[in-house]
């Protein structure tokens, strides 16, 4: 099982860290939502743990970014990778 995921794809409980941000889309809205989430701390490096995931459709999602806590839907999160720690990917 591969342990690098889209962070849409993430599970409660799951911590790793961020390997690649991207854009959603090759459009503006997709390039001005990848610079905002990076001035929000999703940088390649940082480390992430999945905290609370909404009811309906499991959205929208709390994360725990570094020291901070953050919310974001999925379909924002989908441009990002993150690798799961070994104990998160089993």
């Amino acid at each position: 099982m591969s342990n690098v995921i889209s962070l849409s794809d993430a599970r409660l409980g799951d911590r790793g860290v961020i390997t690649r941000v991207g854009s959603v889309g090759g459009d503006e809205h997709g390039a001005e939502l990848e610079r905002r989430l990076l001035e929000l701390g999703f940088v390649e490096g940082a480390r992430i743990q999945l905290l609370h995931q909404g009811v309906f459709g499991r959205d929208p999602m709390a994360l725990k970014v570094d020291d901070m806590r953050v919310a974001l839907r999925r379909h924002e999160a989908r441009g990002l990778t993150v690798e799961l720690f070994a104990e998160a990917a089993e």
